[in-house]
């Protein structure tokens, strides 16, 4: 059975029964108070108007509907543009038994369950993700048949598989035993030299990717002693990013410890992911090279929680998740101070999906303003992916990417963790705003 027949599938069995809605003329957003991703200042009483998946015009006041026109009342809401995370994994979710299910699980069902992870996330308001690694082809397949309408999911931007070193963070025989290990290659994604790296790039064109994602250094998770050495040469991250920029690439690298990051930024990589152990010279060079943090706290405080459940890690994987997990969101209140760029990332898929709106509340702790939070999740993703003039905002031509929380998330940030009201290209995925109400999704055609 193939991937695209496997999601089809899926929603046949779990989606067919949720309402369709459709709008009909214009669609009348009524915000009681609107951030719209490019003011610092909140607007009140504002009506967005909606056609045919665009935002065709912000008016102040609650405009009248014409004949034919829908009206969607967040009088007592607060809208903001749809929220972008720009590192989740959605073909996974830790727990105890994933080292096992390596060797268990066939890749039909990693599809399956791709496609609830996808429908969380969505309906936690992220109409917009970034997926760096996978098995290569899952995601690029989820992501066809959510543009196609056949699930409900958010945009996906996707790296398929990472690209490694031989035994380093996304070598995909790692902790593998003897039988099951091979010396894998360019098409696995593992690198060994400027060429390999060149070809690994290629294939992943291949493959449908829309952006490389690199492990320069090592990481927690995977089964391998260190947790932040670096795992490429200079050369070989060069030829990454090189190649990478022929095909339209752009490059985001996994890096723990700063010499990998120095690396990388060196090489002209567009994002640092997790960035733990990041010190100012790596800070400076960031800023010099206009390179974007994506910091991930969301995740190395869930990891520092499970080390200290007996059981929960192999042992090579505790001790890390016990040093590194709690260091992410100190490191993060360093590089705001210090001026870096910060886009929004949570690495869900380590954590639950769905939760990824956590991820304000340990930004806003460690010291970002509540708005910049949000602006880190809006139009700072839209600049990193290069599609500011299509999403980021809510301004007249832009994609009509919708949410909206009760109460005021500058005050309580806490609320942009139970999102009421989602719409994506203009249809409304789920609307929370009455007792009883339930999610409205896009019929299957």
């Amino acid at each position: 059975m193939t991937r695209s027949i496997l999601f089809r599938s899926t929603v046949a069995l779990g989606l067919a029964a949720m309402t369709a809605f459709a709008a009909d003329a214009a669609t009348l957003v009524h915000a009681g108070t609107l951030i719209d991703g490019v003011s610092n200042d909140p607007r009140s009483k504002v009506t967005v108007i909606v056609e045919e998946g665009r935002i065709t015009g912000i008016r102040d006041g609650f405009a009248a509907p014409a004949d034919g026109d829908t009206v969607i009342d967040l009088e007592n809401s607060t809208v903001l543009p749809g929220l972008m995370d720009m590192h989740v994994h959605l073909t996974g979710e830790l727990n105890p038994k994933n080292y096992l299910e390596r060797t268990q699980l066939n890749t039909a069902s990693y599809a399956v369950r791709s496609v609830e992870y996808a429908r969380r996330t969505l309906m936690a308001g992220f109409t917009t993700v970034r997926n760096p690694g996978d098995d290569g082809t899952i995601t690029v397949a989820l992501k066809s048949e959510i543009e196609k309408g056949m699930v409900p999911g958010p945009r996906i931007f996707t790296a398929g598989k990472s690209l490694a070193t031989t035994g380093g963070h996304a070598d995909p025989t790692n902790g593998l035993r003897e039988d099951l290990t091979r010396d894998a290659g360019p098409e696995d994604g593992v690198v060994n030299g400027p060429e390999d790296a060149a070809k690994a790039v290629r294939h992943r064109y291949k493959e449908g990717a829309d952006f490389i994602k690199i492990t320069a250094t090592g990481g927690v998770l995977s089964v391998a002693k260190s947790g932040q050495n670096p795992q490429f040469t200079q050369e070989e991250l060069r030829a990454i990013v090189a190649t990478a920029n022929d095909y339209g690439f752009h490059v985001a690298a996994h890096a723990h410890g700063a010499e990998g990051m120095k690396r990388a930024v060196r090489a002209g990589v567009r994002s640092i992911e997790h960035g733990t152990l990041m010190d100012a010279e790596t800070m400076d060079l960031m800023k010099k090279h206009g390179t974007y943090y994506v910091p991930t706290i969301l995740a190395g405080d869930f990891v520092a929680e499970k080390a200290k459940i007996d059981g929960y890690f192999p042992d090579l994987v505790r001790p890390k998740a016990a040093e590194i997990g709690p260091k992410i969101q100190e490191t993060f209140g360093k590089a705001y101070k210090a001026g870096v760029k910060i886009a929004f990332g949570t690495d869900s898929g380590v954590s639950p999906h769905g939760g990824n709106g956590r991820e304000f509340a340990l930004m806003v702790e460690a010291g970002m303003p509540a708005m910049e939070a949000i602006r880190s999740a809006t139009m700072t993703p839209a600049e990193l992916l290069g599609i500011q003039d299509t999403l980021g905002s809510i301004e007249a031509g832009k994609i009509a990417d919708l949410v909206a929380v009760h109460g005021n998330p500058l005050e309580n940030v806490d609320l942009l963790q139970n999102v009421a009201f989602v719409m994506k290209e203009g249809t409304v995925y789920k609307d929370e705003r009455y007792p009883g109400a339930v999610a409205r999704v896009k019929a299957l055609d």
